[in-house]
């Protein structure tokens, strides 16, 4: 258990310090948060994986390692090539 008091100023101000780290953080988080949720940007891209770890459902099916599951390789050269 944490002591209430320390009775050396050193470790009194390291322990004020982590606390106002953890207070900036907070805020910091909170504020990111809330600007996510009101801020309307555009995807920059869209959720069309087809690598083995985004097939897989979570939690996996039972019998869903017997056989080699069937991997489709989706490429669209639209979205590769920058346009100026």
């Amino acid at each position: 258990s944490m002591p209430r008091r320390y009775s050396y100023y050193c470790w009194n101000s390291i322990s004020s310090m982590g606390s106002m780290i953890s207070l900036n953080s907070m805020i910091f988080l909170i504020f990111i948060i809330l600007e996510s949720l009101i801020s309307k940007r555009m995807l920059l891209f869209k959720f069309n994986q087809s690598s083995l770890e985004w097939l897989n459902f979570l939690p996996p099916l039972d019998h869903s390692h017997l056989e080699i599951p069937l991997l489709i390789k989706n490429l669209n050269l639209k979205s590769i090539l920058i346009k100026f």
